[in-house]
């Protein structure tokens, strides 16, 4: 058994764990997270089957006269323990330490059931496997709908008022903090992994390319809190969704979920049940999707004088590509292609951005979840990046279609000509900013519409032309008349200087 560690190369770590693995250097892999050793031997071991015997003396450490229950409880980050054959350790070592890493052989894999814990020669723990991983006592606390759930999620439509003006209202929610540009934030960090960063913040996941091979990994984080505040398992499973949607609009395929679950205090009946339904929720829609979930952690009790924050159980995604070289961004590239709807708008407003802003209510229900719609999205999605078919791709997120636009017109400066068809005679507002799931705005050249017309077909995703991808302004149609129709350069200035403003006041 061999531990892993460096606190400054992650990313090292990970292109070394790849190499292990394509290898067949090891036969298996847990990283180092919550109670550290402790929870990924006794897990390894409890799933296994078998027993784990480890020497905390010696466990690389940085601190001088760490004890053995602090070396085992240890949670510093970029580390992970592997299982190694005898004869290969060796070798796991050798490639460990061609990457920078230090590597350890710290105990060994027993047939006991036991993790047991020596310091030297002095047995320290020796507990069951399965009684620290997985034969816990289960507490389960009361749960009950919240007295006020009903209350919030409803939303009469005819009592909305339509907006005079959608241009204004485009502007407002450009300048909303959720919808904004976060360059302000990530600016002050470095991003630049190693020089492999080839799809920088900004766009719908970020990409690294693997050295050593033509693969690129993407990742995604995301939670529409909102949503899960008004709908629990919805609001979950949407979660689920988008982060994958994410990265499937990068060209990247879904592979697995990480998490951090941020709710108030579970002693309360309402605050346990929309943590139930949450991880309900997301659980649906990861099987949904065959994206497992390989760790996470919770952070509970978050307070202010006994009012709860909103329900945030936040999801991190990883993705593959085949190939680095077939990532796609949401950039529109190119005067004059084409741009296309995927998937199905419905008059839906509840919980939406547009909803909160333009109107000061957080209500209604949010939008419908088809996950078996989302999965054949999905995989159109990087089935067309695998054939080259798109020049952009970004998903329809907060602020609807109008804001998914504007965000792909933004970062060479295009714009967009759009006609929309209102077929189903449905409320303006909510078929220009309405959140519906399963959509994405793609852009792709005239030569490649017939191919991605018929893949969408091919995987039963509703496609609609609405435009091309124009110079300088953003013009919307509906029906033959103008209800938007604002310069790029006007729209970009508003998204990009909102935050900032806001943090120098």
């Amino acid at each position: 058994m061999v531990q892993v560690g460096d606190p400054f190369m992650e990313k090292l770590l990970i292109e070394a764990c790849l190499e292990l693995i394509d290898k067949q250097v090891i036969v298996g892999m847990q990283d180092l997270g919550a109670a550290g050793l402790t929870s990924a031997s006794s897990e390894m071991a409890a799933r296994a089957g078998t027993g784990v015997e480890i020497d905390v003396a010696r466990v690389p450490r940085r601190e001088p006269h760490m004890n053995p229950y602090e070396v085992m409880l240890s949670e510093s980050q970029e580390r992970m323990l592997l299982v190694v054959k005898p004869e290969l350790v060796d070798n796991a070592v050798k490639i460990c330490h061609r990457f920078g890493l230090a590597a350890t052989d710290i105990g060994v894999v027993t047939d006991t059931g036991l993790v047991r814990v020596l310091d030297g020669e002095e047995v320290v723990a020796e507990v069951p496997a399965k009684a620290l991983a997985s034969a816990a006592p289960v507490y389960s606390p009361a749960q009950a709908v919240p007295s006020w759930q009903a209350a919030v999620q409803s939303l009469d439509l005819d009592a909305v008022p339509l907006p005079q003006d959608f241009n204004q209202v485009l502007l407002a929610l450009l300048s909303a903090p959720t919808i904004a540009s976060k360059e302000w934030v990530y600016r002050q960090y470095d991003h630049q992994v190693r020089g492999d960063t080839v799809v920088l913040p900004g766009s719908d996941a970020a990409v690294l390319r693997i050295k050593g091979t033509a693969k690129g990994l993407a990742m995604s984080v995301d939670c529409n809190s909102r949503y899960v505040y008004l709908d629990p398992f919805q609001g979950g499973a949407i979660a689920v969704a988008e982060a994958a949607r994410n990265l499937a609009v990068s060209g990247a395929e879904p592979l697995a979920v990480t998490n951090c679950l941020n709710f108030g205090n579970p002693e309360k009946p309402e605050i346990f049940y929309q943590l139930n339904q949450a991880i309900a929720g997301m659980a649906a829609a990861c099987k949904a999707l065959e994206t497992p979930v390989t760790g996470g952690n919770v952070s509970l009790y978050n307070e202010t004088n006994g009012k709860a924050v909103y329900p945030t159980p936040t999801v991190g995604m990883v993705g593959l590509l085949r190939d680095v070289s077939e990532r796609v961004t949401l950039a529109f590239k190119q005067s004059g292609d084409t741009i296309l709807l995927l998937g199905e708008t419905r008059e839906e407003l509840g919980g939406s951005e547009y909803l909160k802003v333009v109107h000061g209510r957080e209500c209604g229900v949010p939008p419908l979840l088809d996950l078996v719609r989302e999965r054949a999205l999905q995989q159109l999605l990087v089935a067309a990046a695998r054939q080259r078919l798109l020049s952009s791709a970004h998903d329809c997120a907060e602020g609807g279609l109008a804001v998914a636009l504007c965000e792909s017109a933004f970062p060479l400066g295009f714009g967009a000509e759009v006609t929309l068809e209102n077929i189903s005679q449905m409320r303006l507002d909510a078929l220009l900013f309405g959140e519906s799931q399963s959509r994405v705005v793609v852009s792709a050249s005239p030569s490649a519409l017939d191919a991605l017309m018929a893949l969408c077909e091919q995987y039963n995703v509703p496609c609609r032309v609405i435009g091309r991808v124009a110079h300088t302004t953003v013009a919307i149609r509906v029906d033959g008349a103008p209800v938007i129709d604002l310069p790029t350069e006007k729209l970009a200035r508003t998204w990009k200087g909102a935050i900032p403003c806001l943090m120098s006041q």
